[in-house]
């Protein structure tokens, strides 16, 4: 049975976990609620990990962990929005098609990335080992030169490599037998390629 305290405390820390894919530090405890000191931050934290609501990991810094996500600490659930209609960005559907769990330290993804996976249709892209059946992971964030992405260019999704040149931005497939797009009104990037999953053919989703 928690105090009031320790419940505001437990909710405290999966908040800011959630936000930040870490623990706050014993002094942004203190000053979130006003502590005298960081002694007394320490002393609700024991009698958390004490109660077994919190468990303590050695050799790691901000080393607080709630028990029943120890196991999965390092797995990152992430959407996969299988069908992306072509049509005007108002008219795009994306339909949820479950999620794909994968390691997030083997692949140097933070906890925190905001992340979607799609399932790759097309060979326009295979030049760049990237080859219809994939399911690639992007990352909501702006592009760099080089980048890539998943986009919406005049009404069409596609997955393409993303070029600035002159200062004009267009996406440049990895296949000679596939054009340069250079977008006549309009280039939306969706998002940024940041990693890569094979397993073998699926079902048909962004055309690249």
């Amino acid at each position: 049975m928690l105090t009031k305290r320790q419940q505001e405390l437990v909710d405290y820390l999966r908040e800011y976990h959630e936000d930040t894919g870490l623990m706050p530090s014993t002094r942004e405890i203190q000053h979130h609620f006003g502590f005298a000191s960081q002694t007394a931050a320490v002393s609700h934290l024991r009698a958390l990990e004490k109660k077994g609501v919190i468990k303590k990991l050695p050799g790691k810094a901000r080393a607080l962990i709630f028990p029943e996500t120890l196991e999965r600490e390092a797995i990152l659930d992430i959407p996969i929005y299988g069908q992306i209609a072509a049509g005007m960005a108002s008219e795009t559907e994306q339909e949820n098609d479950g999620c794909i769990s994968i390691d997030v330290s083997s692949l140097g993804i933070p906890r925190n990335a905001k992340t979607f996976a799609l399932r790759v249709r097309g060979d326009s892209m295979i030049d760049a080992h990237i080859l219809s059946g994939d399911c690639v992971i992007l990352e909501f964030r702006e592009p760099r030169n080089g980048d890539v992405v998943a986009a919406l260019i005049d009404g069409e999704t596609t997955l393409k490599r993303y070029v600035v040149k002159d200062g004009a931005p267009y996406l440049q497939a990895e296949n000679e037998m596939f054009p340069d797009l250079i977008p006549a009104r309009e280039l939306v990037i969706q998002g940024v390629m940041v990693a890569l999953l094979r397993k073998g053919k699926g079902e048909s989703g962004l055309a690249a």
